[in-house]
Order: C-alpha cells, then sequence, then structure tokens
C-alpha cells in the first residue's frame, strides 16, 4: 500500500517532546516493519521538515533526520505542473491554514492514486485523505 507522509507525522516520529511522538512512533514502526507499505513524498515535505527539526531542534537532529528518509521514504520532486496545480488549488479553497505543501501533498496524492497519510494534520482527512493507523 502507497502511504504519503507529512512533514507532522514526520517531525513527531524524530522529536520526543512532540505530542504526538508516542502515537507517530508506534505507526512508524508498523510502516517500516515489512513490506507492505511503500513511504512516498515530496520534497517540499522534506524542505518543510528539515526546516522545522533545525530551528527547534538543531543541526544534529536534521542529519538524523535526513538519513532516516533517505533509507525509508522514496522521494519525489515536484514539477511545474504539480507546483502550479496545488498554487491553483491552495487559492481556489481560500483557506488561510491549508499551506502551499499540503496543497501540494493533496495534489500529489490524486494524481498517484494515493488514499493513506501518515499525517496528524487534520486538513489530510478533510480533504478525503484516509490517515495511516497502526494495524491492531
Amino acid at each position: 500500500m502507497l502511504v504519503y507522509c507529512d512533514t507532522s507525522a514526520l517531525y513527531a516520529v524524530g522529536n520526543r517532546d512532540d505530542e504526538a511522538h508516542e502515537a507517530a512512533a508506534e505507526a512508524w514502526e508498523a510502516l517500516i516493519g515489512g513490506d507492505r507499505h511503500r513511504l512516498v513524498s515530496t520534497n517540499y515535505v522534506v524542505v518543510e521538515t528539515l526546516s522545522l527539526a533545525q530551528k527547534r531542534q538543531g543541526l544534529a537532529a536534521v542529519r538524523v533526520l535526513r538519513d532516516a528518509l533517505e533509507q525509508t521514504v522514496e522521494v519525489t520532486f515536484v514539477d511545474e505542473t504539480l507546483h502550479n496545480a496545488a498554487v491553483e488549488d491552495c487559492l481556489r479553497t481560500r483557506r488561510r491554514g491549508v499551506s502551499l505543501v499540503d496543497c501540494v501533498g493533496f495534489a500529489f496524492m490524486r494524481r498517484h492514486g494515493i488514499h493513506h497519510a501518515f499525517a496528524f494534520d487534520r486538513h489530510f482527512t478533510e480533504y478525503g485523505f484516509k490517515p495511516f493507523v497502526k494495524p491492531k
């Protein structure tokens, strides 16, 4: 199953002080354990996640996070068409709280037929995507 990874979850995995850390770490173990899931994201999420880690935790955290992402998440670089579609979606929705990075994620997920997101950002469910939940 393809699972889109968002900053809200990736950052929570690597930050023990994040309120979602425990849930994120459990879900992360389920995602990377075995070969049932293929984790994907965009370079926009990588930039956002590493910038957040650098600001809040420092460069050592950036290195750890970068290495973990390189080993587990397939990152696609956003092309001009996807970027432009996301900007238009962002402007059309007129929702101040939905970021361009999120709109790129939604467009990417639609383009690739991805239904599940490893995300704690409520906008993913509001836009019709299913949150990845650790299997019981």
